[in-house]
């Protein structure tokens, strides 16, 4: 059976827009090469011997290429408005191209870099919304199984009503590939593959376009393949690492500042902590600014994790401390959780041990998003936010393992911008 991986969804019915070369050819001739030249009137090119706006034109083209290819990474997961990458990758790489610059001394100038910048990204953005306009893939439903499944998850779908190969040239047939389809069914699923036309289960499609892994039973070799890169965790030990180490020295007074308001906002210590499951399920006690009213813990388990459990609004939370939430300031102080290994800059969140324990015995295969260090955001962060109530964490029991499958750079650097657009905005926050 033909069938691809889900990162590859979906290229037949892409149109030449979404070519690589297309578009970095397109972003090095309007955006880096014709701006400075219409600029300066057509007093100089790139060709001239001045230095300082040859340097300025390769370095801009060198950011360019690195943000078209850091935009097309990021854009193959679930939940990514194509535009709205833009310009965080863009400005990314136009940053540290600009960061090497300075650090090597090369001439430059300011303002055809900006120009350059701003061309470039405008280009960009043209032939991202030629390329949505013009793609033609259409998702053909097999009746049977679980296919109902892909109901209300944002795909548009036609249900193939006898087994005959859609005529469309963006077709693209989903089956439930486990359901005993009758020999019709078997013999149409068969002569797409002989005819190129791309087949997948329902669960490969499901993944793509919700950035969820659902794992039913043990015996899946999904589940199997949700092994992390384990040459990749160990890089991003280190990362997480760097990043505390070069972040302390410029937030401690901050911090210092964060912590003295806690104190004069309420009574109580300015930092809350808590024993949670970590790395490999092994409980940790977690720091935190303080960012609710102090409460005398009940002896009663079910209490206890009625306690645990936030919920949005909670007239526990302080004026100080809803402002700490929504911003993330509150999760500042878990660098140290990071330098001592119990945690990640980004990772599952982890979950009170009451908590903890009841989601373990609800939710098959809970303990394995533990397979990873937990971090201060994370995939289900992101997208889902704060949640407790069983069925809520099932959902985000997906986007984990989802998280742990795709476990990479991108993915990470995904994260970021997105938890970064949080922060500035507010929204998700919960």
């Amino acid at each position: 059976m033909l069938m691809a991986a889900p990162t590859e969804l979906i290229q037949d019915g892409r149109s030449l827009y979404r070519s690589f070369a297309l578009q970095v050819i397109a972003c090095v001739v309007l955006g880096t090469l014709l701006p400075p030249f219409v600029y300066f009137g057509g007093r100089v090119s790139v060709f001239d011997s001045d230095v300082t706006l040859e340097n300025s034109v390769i370095a801009s083209i060198v950011a360019l290429v690195a943000g078209v290819f850091f935009a097309r990474r990021v854009n193959i997961y679930p939940g990514v408005k194509e535009l709205g990458a833009v310009l965080p990758t863009f400005v990314a790489s136009f940053g540290v191209v600009a960061l090497v610059i300075l650090a090597l001394r090369f001439e430059y100038s300011n303002q055809v870099l900006l120009l350059n910048f701003v061309c470039s990204v405008s280009v960009y953005v043209i032939v991202m919304g030629l390329a949505t306009k013009a793609d033609r893939s259409l998702f053909y439903t097999v009746p049977g199984g679980r296919i109902g499944r892909l109901a209300n998850i944002g795909l548009e779908t036609r249900p193939l009503l006898e087994p005959m190969l859609p005529s469309h040239r963006g077709a693209i047939i989903v089956a439930d590939l486990h359901h005993d389809h009758d020999d019709r069914w078997e013999r149409l699923l068969a002569q797409a593959a002989l005819e190129g036309v791309p087949v997948f289960h329902f669960k490969q499609v499901y993944e793509a376009a919700t950035g969820k892994v659902w794992v039913e039973h043990l015996s899946e070799n999904s589940f199997g393949s949700l092994l992390p890169n384990l040459s990749f965790m160990r890089i991003k030990r280190v990362a997480d690492m760097l990043l505390v180490l070069a972040l302390l020295p410029v937030l401690a007074l901050p911090l210092l500042l964060v912590g003295l308001l806690v104190k004069l906002d309420s009574p109580g210590p300015a930092l809350f902590r808590q024993q949670r499951v970590g790395f490999r399920g092994r409980p940790f006690m977690v720091t935190k600014f303080r960012t609710m009213r102090c409460e005398v813990l009940p002896d009663c388990e079910d209490q206890r994790r009625a306690s645990a459990m936030t919920g949005e609004n909670d007239p526990r939370i302080t004026k100080l401390g809803a402002f700490l939430r929504r911003t993330r300031i509150d999760e500042l102080p878990q660098m140290f959780n990071i330098l001592l290994g119990h945690m990640s800059w980004i990772g599952p969140r982890p979950e009170a041990v009451e908590l903890g324990t009841w989601y373990q015995r609800e939710i098959p295969f809970y303990d394995y998003r533990h397979i990873v260090r937990p971090g201060i955001t994370g995939w289900a962060q992101v997208n889902q936010g704060h949640v407790t109530e069983l069925e809520d964490i099932d959902a985000k029991l997906q986007y984990d393992f989802y998280y742990i499958k795709n476990f990479s750079y991108w993915l990470d650097f995904l994260i970021l911008m997105r938890t970064a657009q949080v922060v500035l905005t507010g929204h998700g926050a919960k």
